[in-house]
């Protein structure tokens, strides 16, 4: 499909990290597709970036949901130049024997099978055009662990190699790299550090340096463990 501008098609959109990168990757002139599951919020990112801008609710831990978002978005937009796997949860600090099996699952459905939902929806169309770049984000602690978080850490250190496998399949022309962003102040660092998070640059101190980074990335990032600029 014809446009005018690139097209970033981003995960978890109502907050965080997400919300922060919107603004500024339409800034830079990018049309934003985004998905989320704040209503409210979604509605809002709609009204401040009108079409071709395009958001909409989507589950993550969901494929159905995933599709019909993905289906959406390759209908109006055509398939994206740059794909931001986002989107993401983290448990609630206890030791791993404490975890509940249904919190376990949870984090790694939409951590880890919402990636990959995303990729099955949405690569297939970047390889048809001949070109795109598929970010998976993962974290400090999908290359390194730490006590109380043993769920996150498992779904980042699969995210790691969900991504190395993903750019060996790819063709050329394509590429897909793990994204570690960073340690940065939002809610889900506060989750887990408490007032200390507020050591951290904000979301959107960070997606000020981070997004120009991503949006100039080409395909010799292909199976690159990349850190966001600090």
């Amino acid at each position: 499909m014809s446009r005018d501008s690139k097209c970033v098609m981003i995960t978890g959109v109502t907050h965080g990290l997400g919300r922060a990168m919107v603004g500024e990757f339409a800034k830079l002139g990018w049309t934003v597709a985004g998905c989320g599951r704040d209503e409210a919020a979604l509605a809002e990112l709609q009204k401040d970036y009108p079409a071709p801008h395009h958001f909409q609710s989507a589950d993550l831990s969901s494929d159905k949901s995933i599709g019909l978002f993905a289906n959406a978005v390759l209908s109006s937009l055509g398939a994206p130049d740059l794909l931001l796997n986002n989107g993401g949860v983290i448990n609630q600090n206890a030791p791993l024997w404490e975890m509940s099996d249904a919190e376990f699952a949870t984090v790694m459905d939409i951590n880890v099978k919402g990636v990959a939902s995303m990729i099955r929806h949405t690569v297939p169309a970047m390889i048809a055009r001949g070109s795109g770049i598929i970010l998976n984000f993962s974290s400090y602690w999908g290359r390194s662990t730490a006590p109380d978080v043993a769920p996150y850490c498992a779904s980042k250190w699969a995210i790691e190699g969900l991504s190395s496998a993903l750019a060996q399949e790819l063709p050329s022309g394509l590429a897909a790299a793990a994204f570690n962003p960073g340690i940065i102040n939002t809610a889900m660092l506060q989750k887990c550090f408490g007032s200390g998070a507020a050591a951290y640059h904000d979301a959107g101190a960070w997606a000020k340096e981070a997004v120009p980074f991503m949006a100039d990335l080409d395909t010799s990032c292909n199976g690159k463990q990349l850190t966001a600029p600090s």
